[in-house]
């Protein structure tokens, strides 16, 4: 790998990463947990993660490479600041995008010390040639680079300290096999239930120094999509309602005034979510339609309806993915207040057969 002596220095590594060794407590962010113990959910992935880092620690290293995987907004990142915080090194956060360079890559590694936590966010997006940098990295803690270009270049291979690292992504199957299996620890996470984000939510309020009562705080978990920083931001706004109207709680009726102005429904779902369905029933009969033309149509990006609004919808059973396109079921309908016709029930009945026929 070719790199230019100017390309290669601390000055790229403050530009791409952001410390936060000492910073924890003074976070923007106040209602992230810092330990494990104060992590709600994802039990699993909490119990396993105890363990690794207490033999990690008991022998004296660092903690294996971890991939994190899972929607947007289930706590990711959150998880990355805990694992640096219970190691006892610092965390520097970047994201594959703002990777450009080899040497930017090489500039972050070589300025990281023993236990240190790297965290790349969309780690998916990596470009291949700074992938490829990641390779002797993760595995044996070495950096091999050729600085300058033709008859002056000349090899230089850099020994790096006991990193972790721990990448972060949303499409696990758009990472290649060679990146994904130098990571020891592989962790999914999984939607929250409501139980579980009602907890988050009366945490939240505490933090933020806001009352509210047990079923406002039930209510807004229901509508947060099984997803805490759903549920957070929305217990947010429902607070600006109540500050406004004077109200010294958040009562249910306060929650569910605010959720109502902001035309987030009983499940959660928004006007786009509505937008699509609609779309699919008025614009296409219930016909399947393809992504780029839904997209169009409700005027919206092709990547955000992908990774924002059809996962819930397919997992609520208001859609579906078929060969033929996306296509809107029966659950939509109903949610929507439609009356099946003929010729769309047609098209369910077709759905159906070609499922029972896969199957």
């Amino acid at each position: 790998m070719f790199f230019d002596d100017e390309e290669f220095g601390t000055e790229e590594e403050d530009r791409l990463v952001k410390s936060t060794k000492g910073e924890y407590d003074a976070e923007e962010n106040v209602l992230r947990p810092k330990t494990l113990a104060d992590y709600v959910g994802q039990v699993k992935v909490k119990e396993n993660l105890n363990v690794y880092m207490a033999a990690a620690k008991k022998r004296g290293e660092a903690l294996e490479h971890v991939l994190l995987y899972g929607a947007p907004g289930l706590g990711k990142t959150t998880l990355a600041h805990i694992i640096a915080n219970e190691m006892g090194g610092t965390l520097k956060l970047t994201s594959a995008p703002a990777i450009e360079r080899s040497g930017d890559l090489a500039a972050i590694l070589t300025n990281l010390n023993d236990g240190d936590v790297l965290f790349i966010d969309e780690i998916h997006r990596l470009n291949h040639s700074v992938e490829e940098i990641l390779y002797s990295a993760m595995e044996d803690y070495a950096l091999d680079i050729i600085v300058g270009k033709g008859p002056s270049a000349r090899n230089i291979r850099f020994s790096l300290k006991k990193f972790t690292l721990i990448g972060a992504t949303t499409r696990a199957g758009m990472i290649a096999t060679p990146l994904r299996n130098r990571f020891g620890i592989i962790c999914r996470l999984e939607m929250y239930t409501p139980a579980e984000l009602k907890e988050i939510v009366l945490k939240s309020a505490v933090k933020l120094g806001v009352k509210i009562e047990d079923a406002a705080a039930e209510e807004i978990s229901k509508r947060s999509r099984g997803t805490p920083r759903i549920a957070n931001r929305l217990l947010k706004r429902v607070r600006d309602f109540s500050e406004i109207g004077g109200e010294g709680v958040i009562s249910l009726s306060a929650a569910r005034f605010a959720l109502g102005r902001m035309e987030i429904d009983e499940l959660g779902l928004d006007e786009t979510d509505r937008a699509i369905l609609r779309a699919m029933v008025e614009k296409f009969d219930g016909r399947p339609v393809g992504l780029e033309t839904l997209a169009a149509t409700v005027n919206e990006d092709a990547n955000t309806i992908e990774d924002v609004y059809e996962p819930y919808l397919l997992q609520l059973g208001f859609i579906a993915r078929t060969p033929r396109g996306r296509m809107i079921l029966r659950g939509g309908y109903e949610h929507l207040g439609y009356k099946v016709s003929e010729r769309q029930a047609a098209q369910l009945s077709l759905f159906n057969k070609d499922e029972n026929d896969g199957n």
